[in-house]
């Protein structure tokens, strides 16, 4: 069986051997709007819960527009020059609109990132700034939230008149679903924020993980965070599995990202009919693959139709190496999976550990193994599994010791693919 993976910009075709019966999951998606300009313009203009954009934006004096940084494939070259003018049509001065990059605590993006993310016209005549979680002088102290956490969001974004978030919805690790409430948190918050919405309080609870919205604590905590920072719209887009736009979702913070969250699980979720013995999968090629830390994602959202004891192997580039430097130095010194999990209990949460968390968390059930030729050797005798120079020799290992007729799960597009099993769906 042959089967083109998405792994860097170029992705990897593999030979797989022929005697097991083979599950392929693949990234479903509605197909692409036919007339996406129209649709954009018909939701600015008839949001879901909200007046127009433009009717919002009458009598404001600045806004402030949130946008993903180079890690997620949102669309803002083809969505921006719709919303920029309505707010210049609107009253508001060209000067005074700020278009923020939702870095968390990644890396800033750099000048030819930012052209990437916002198009070259954009940058070229509108503020981009870079979010710096870590300069804690640069947000607003909006008190705490009913459960405690102490809330800090970018000044820039909490002081404007208007402020608005630009995203797409996929399933995510932790929150259920990206989009909306994250470009406000983590995307602006502050350190000693993001480090609360990452502690084991959350990361640990049963509803945090892919597809979970209703029982998920975090997402009702970035809710109300989002609320705290006064989000008043938000543009998401659902995306095909080529990145054309296959629905827009505009409007009320809440309502019109549950709108997006509802079109979008339809379409995504893949049923099996019972757990695998293996998987095969990725983190969606260029540009989610960039990094290790990214590259969790594979692993975590295919540990949900794995059997107890199964094994996972996850194919990334990796082409930017582990990730931050927080995250580089904890994945080449950390002890045993659950020491790990032990040790960071009780202890004050350090800057990228939820998702060395995460990942632990997969490892203590089942067995891990990794291509990831980015990454350096170094770090291989750390990993909580085993990593290979070649993609063969790693689906060789661990094809090895499954008996013929063994069910194997091929997921080429990693995270961008919801999969359960029927029973548990």
């Amino acid at each position: 069986m042959r089967v083109d993976f998405a792994f860097g910009k170029t992705g990897l075709l593999l030979n797989l051997p022929g005697q097991f019966h083979y599950h392929l999951l693949e990234a479903r998606s509605a197909a692409p709007l036919p007339d996406w300009q129209s649709s954009l313009h018909h939701a600015l203009d008839n949001p879901i819960g909200t007046p127009a954009l433009e009717e919002m934006a009458r009598g404001k004096s600045s806004a402030a527009i949130s946008v993903c940084d180079i890690t997620r494939p949102v669309p803002n070259r083809l969505t921006l020059p719709a919303i920029l003018p309505r707010l210049e049509r609107a009253g508001i001065p060209r000067g005074n609109i700020t278009i923020l990059i939702a870095t968390g605590l990644h890396r800033p993006a750099t000048d030819a990132e930012i052209r990437e993310i916002v198009g070259e016209e954009t940058a070229s005549q509108y503020r981009v700034v870079n979010h710096y979680a870590r300069n804690l002088n640069e947000h607003r102290d909006l008190g705490s939230t009913a459960s405690g956490t102490r809330v800090y969001i970018d000044e820039r974004f909490a002081g404007a008149e208007l402020r608005i978030t630009l995203g797409f919805i996929e399933p995510h690790l932790m929150l259920g679903y990206s989009g909306g409430r994250k470009l406000v948190a983590p995307g602006l918050a502050g350190e000693p924020t993001i480090k609360t919405l990452h502690s084991p309080r959350f990361m640990r609870d049963a509803g945090t993980h892919e597809g979970s919205i209703e029982d998920n604590p975090l997402h009702r905590e970035l809710l109300e965070i989002a609320r705290m920072a006064g989000h008043d719209f938000m543009l998401d887009v659902s995306l095909t599995r080529d990145r054309k736009i296959a629905g827009i979702f505009a409007g009320d913070p809440v309502q019109a990202h549950r709108a997006g969250v509802d079109f979008v699980s339809r379409v995504m979720l893949e049923l099996i009919p019972e757990p695998v013995d293996a998987v095969i999968t990725t983190s969606a090629g260029y540009p989610l693959d960039l990094t290790f830390y990214q590259a969790v994602k594979g692993i975590t959202a295919a540990q949900h139709i794995l059997k107890p004891g199964g094994k996972i192997l996850l194919l990334a580039a990796c082409q930017e190496g582990p990730g931050a430097p927080e995250f580089r130095d904890m994945l080449k010194t950390a002890p045993e999976a659950g020491r790990f999990l032990t040790d960071i209990e009780h202890r004050d949460v350090v800057v990228d550990q939820w998702q060395m968390e995460k990942l632990a968390m997969v490892a203590r059930k089942a067995g891990l193994l990794f291509y990831v030729p980015g990454l350096p050797e170094e770090f291989y005798a750390a990993l909580w599994g085993t990593a290979f120079r070649t993609a063969p020799e790693a689906v060789e290992t661990l094809t090895r010791d499954l008996k013929d007729g063994a069910r194997i799960a091929i997921i080429p597009e990693g995270p961008y693919v919801l999969a359960k099993v029927a029973q548990a769906a």
